[in-house]
């Protein structure tokens, strides 16, 4: 690293997060690590130890993480969730990566091709997110039948995903009836692994009976965006009385109210000081002049801006050198960020922009968005250090 701006990758926390939820939930025989967009900014060198916690099968969106993945000695299951052009269909087969079939148009283009070597294939069900699936049950019969009979072809698995967590809604329900609607003519028996939950439904709605693989995503890296008991009783009775009334109402299949899980987040992103200067009363800071001191004052300038992902949306809200928190004033640049301290804050000294301190939903929340948007804004060529037992293990630069 020859800059000392870097993303911390907490391993110790990602295993404890795979193991905890595996324990709570066992009754899965697969459980698929959603690592796609470079592992929701987390590096995808992550992917070995997450095997070691008990993640059995990996799930992303393209061929290029999938190779990505082998390259990187990656060699249980991996499930492209989105479809890859048929004219690399060998390539996917040469590196045992599974397909997903989504469309009727895409599923008689496959049967054109003469396939030599075994090809495993998922097959997507649009249960009503309206993105990518079948959503015709005529489609589905022929699909699934067409697929069983062609030479080298496995339908290994058949999936959904869901559009909410469906606590306060009935869109769960509706897809899970919409998906046992599609699938009715189909033998389910026949599929070797069925999955419909992701992290969201996993902590909020009981096991479907015939499903067999989860995949974790947000939660996996410690972040359980579950409605959770609050310390004040009062609104924790509100949201009791709330959801019952909506379970009446819309005839909302009962929701688990045990969602507490004990995941770590795992994600960090510091920085260090550049410079430290005082500044004298009347200046203004930065690009378009829009900070000005009404008194002397201290800026600490540090090497992170809008090309190293970190967003102009962040411009204003705190981070942490040395235990106490100071605004970011001016305009977020390019590759620079400036800070409003104090006289203590020295040259070299590290700045946590999100950790323990600054939490990323805190981080997320500011910027109006999602953890999941906020775990994957940081560019990939920002290092990411993985850390175990508090030594570094692994650094992760990308050329």
């Amino acid at each position: 690293m020859y800059r000392n701006t870097y993303a911390e990758i907490n391993i110790d926390n990602l295993q404890n997060n795979v193991k905890q939820i595996i324990k709570k939930y066992p009754e899965y025989d697969y459980y698929f690590g959603v690592v796609k967009g470079n592992a929701y900014g987390h590096s995808d060198k992550i992917c070995k130890y997450l095997v070691e916690s008990g993640i059995n099968y990996f799930a992303i969106s393209s061929l290029e993480e999938a190779i990505s993945l082998r390259n990187g000695g990656v060699k249980i299951p991996i499930l492209c969730l989105e479809p890859i052009d048929l004219k690399y269909i060998e390539k996917c087969i040469e590196n045992n990566i599974t397909i997903t079939v989504h469309d009727y148009e895409y599923f008689k283009e496959l049967e054109k091709i003469d396939i030599k070597s075994p090809l495993k294939v998922h097959i997507k069900i649009d249960s009503g997110l309206c993105r990518l699936g079948l959503y015709d049950k005529d489609q589905v019969k022929e699909v699934v039948e067409g697929l069983m009979k062609k030479e080298n072809v496995q339908v290994e698995g058949i999936f959904t995903h869901f559009a909410t967590d469906g606590v306060y809604d009935v869109s769960w329900d509706n897809q899970y009836k919409r998906f046992i609607e599609l699938t009715s003519e189909i033998d389910l028996t026949k599929i070797p692994i069925i999955h419909l939950g992701r992290s969201q439904t996993l902590l909020n709605h009981e096991k479907i009976s015939f499903a067999n693989g989860i995949r974790l995503g947000i939660i996996m890296y410690g972040y359980n965006t579950s409605p959770r008991p609050l310390p004040n009783d009062f609104i924790n009775r509100l949201r009791k009385i709330k959801r019952e009334w909506y379970n009446k109402k819309h005839h909302i299949s009962k929701t688990t109210i045990d969602n507490k899980i004990d995941v770590k987040t795992a994600f960090s992103l510091y920085s260090e000081v550049m410079q430290t200067k005082k500044i004298k009363k009347g200046s203004f800071v930065g690009y378009g002049r829009i900070y000005e001191a009404n008194e002397d004052i201290y800026v600490s300038i540090i090497p992170i801006g809008y090309a190293d992902g970190f967003s102009t949306r962040n411009k204003g809200r705190e981070i942490v050198i040395n235990n106490k928190r100071y605004p970011l004033i001016g305009a977020i640049n390019m590759g620079m960020v400036i800070a409003k301290v104090d006289e203590t804050v020295k040259q070299g000294d590290k700045v946590t922009l999100i950790g323990e301190q600054i939490p990323m939903l805190e981080a997320a929340r500011y910027m109006g968005t999602s953890v999941y948007e906020g775990s994957c804004m940081i560019n990939d060529w920002v290092p990411r250090v993985l850390v175990k037992d508090g030594k570094i293990i692994e650094i992760d630069e990308k050329k």
